[in-house]
């Protein structure tokens, strides 16, 4: 076993989920104290009795830097950065419910995806917060690994060029590691859009479509994030690099993902209901498929692999008539569009 690091700041984890549980995890195993706060008391109290999250991540066990905090107040208390890892719907309320606690504490977030009125979470904390040193988390990262230690890496964007680089070396240890760079809007679009695409791709993993849809779905899906995140103002490359393409990868083409398993449930004939009553989490891309296709439609972008999802998840369309829509659509160049987004900026 390895020695710690020596004890560097306090951190704070606001939601015990999957993802909240990892990255508490991962920054107690690297030196800082941290606390771990969530909503469900019953469910704290069995974390500090069992030393893990036998719901979300049972095979995670906590390091002895990490505490189970029951009061929102004691968890700030003394936190150099505080971690918001929430589902987007509950994003907006949870802010609300920390900024009279936060002090000069610093705010990340590893929550992905549109909220109810379109907004990305940076957006969102724009809002609620003001003015003051924030940071987004997200990249190819699924929590158990990160929780078992398994190599890992993502990205951490911010304007405030030192807080990002902060958090990467807070994170960063012999089995992870966290890369930096500014460009909020371009991360925050891609970890919104690869939910709905990787909805798409299970879905035609569930209808055993095979390899070559798979790799078409991902491919056309990152060109549909490229042109919404470029139209927002997003930075293209960034949709080459672990918060675009890799994350969009991951959640396509594993298990793990409950994004796809809900797709493949569809495409084998579930309902809705009875396919994310079957995942017993929160499946982000359904919001996201409606975020997505208002977004979309308000700035004219053309998004037809998100928009056949959308119709899917929340019209009922068939899924077999959504693929021929797909198929049947004009032949056109593969650059065309790109093209034509290049000249418009």
């Amino acid at each position: 076993m390895r020695a710690l690091k020596p004890l560097t700041s306090p951190m704070a984890v606001i939601g015990a989920g999957s993802w909240g549980t990892a990255l508490a995890v991962q920054l107690a195993r690297e030196g800082h104290p941290t606390s771990l706060w969530g909503r469900d008391s019953t469910q704290l109290h069995a974390m500090r009795e069992l030393g893990c999250n036998t719901r979300y991540l049972p095979d995670a066990k906590f390091p002895p830097l990490l505490k189970v905090e029951g009061n929102l107040g004691e968890a700030l208390r003394g936190a150099r950065d505080v971690l918001i890892v929430v589902p987007s719907h509950a994003f907006r309320s949870t802010l609300t419910l920390v900024k009279p606690l936060l002090g000069d504490t610093r705010v990340a977030w590893a929550t992905k995806g549109f909220d109810a009125a379109g907004l990305l979470p940076h957006q969102v904390a724009g809002e609620i917060l003001g003015l003051r040193p924030a940071a987004v988390l997200s990249g190819p990262t699924f929590a158990r690994e990160v929780g078992l230690g398994l190599p890992t890496a993502m990205s951490i964007a911010s304007t405030d060029l030192k807080f990002a680089h902060d958090l990467a070396q807070s994170l960063t240890g012999p089995s992870f590691r966290a890369y930096t760079q500014s460009d909020i809007m371009g991360v925050e679009v891609g970890g919104a859009v690869k939910n709905v695409v990787a909805i798409g791709a299970g879905i035609a993993d569930g209808l055993k479509y095979g390899a070559n849809t798979r790799v078409a779905l991902i491919t056309r899906g990152l060109a549909e994030m490229m042109r919404l995140g470029v139209k927002l103002g997003a930075h293209r490359d960034t949709f080459m690099g672990l918060a675009g393409l890799g994350d969009l990868v991951l959640t396509c083409t594993d298990d793990q993902s409950r994004n796809r398993r809900f797709g493949m449930a569809l495409g084998i004939g579930h309902s809705r209901e009875i396919a994310e009553a079957a995942i017993d989490q929160v499946v982000e891309g359904i919001p996201a498929a409606s975020a997505v296709q208002r977004v979309a439609t308000r700035l004219k972008v053309e998004m037809p692999i998100c928009g056949e999802v959308y119709r899917v998840v929340y019209e009922g369309r068939a899924i077999r008539d959504a693929v021929q829509a797909l198929m049947g659509r004009e032949v056109r160049s593969e650059v065309e569009l790109a093209t034509a987004d290049l000249i418009a900026q």
